[in-house]
């Protein structure tokens, strides 16, 4: 099933609007909290998790942060090839899933089929989030929702 605009599972994309507060901060989509990565100020980085969809997408556009391979986080740096970084994703994404309902239920309505992203990026020295780094995150706690009381 792959995850694009206009396909059954275009609700799961990044650019969906999906509030969500992450480590205290709140964001509106899943993309503009990857878009906000890009920008060493906080002030920045908190603005641009407001937005959602292609405002996101192109806010961070121009950021050029593969340069140096590194992110950041409230001001504090992260190399995008890192322990750290794979974790913020997968503390992000739990959270996403976990406090928004709806993207939750979006997940679910998968059932089991296997999750793609054609038009995602391979290399992580080019993009924050990988096709694979995307969709494992999503299979993995679909399985793990799925085991969890529905409410």
């Amino acid at each position: 099933m792959d995850i694009r605009s206009g396909s059954k599972a275009a609700s799961l994309s990044n650019f969906s609007p999906r509030p969500f507060v992450f480590r205290g901060i709140p964001a509106a989509s899943m993309e503009g909290l990857l878009q906000g990565l890009k920008f060493k100020s906080p002030e920045m980085q908190r603005h641009v998790m407001t937005l959602v969809g292609k405002a996101a997408k192109f806010k961070g556009k121009g950021k050029k942060w593969w340069r140096t391979q590194t992110l950041w986080w409230q001001g504090e740096p992260i190399e995008r090839d890192s322990k750290e970084f794979q974790d913020l994703l997968d503390e992000a994404f739990t959270a996403l899933f976990e406090q928004n309902q709806a993207a939750r239920r979006a997940l679910l309505a998968t059932g089991k089929a296997v999750l793609t992203h054609s038009i995602g990026k391979n290399d992580p020295k080019r993009t924050v989030l990988t096709e694979q780094e995307f969709v494992s995150r999503l299979m993995a706690l679909r399985a793990r929702l799925e085991g969890e009381p529905r409410s």
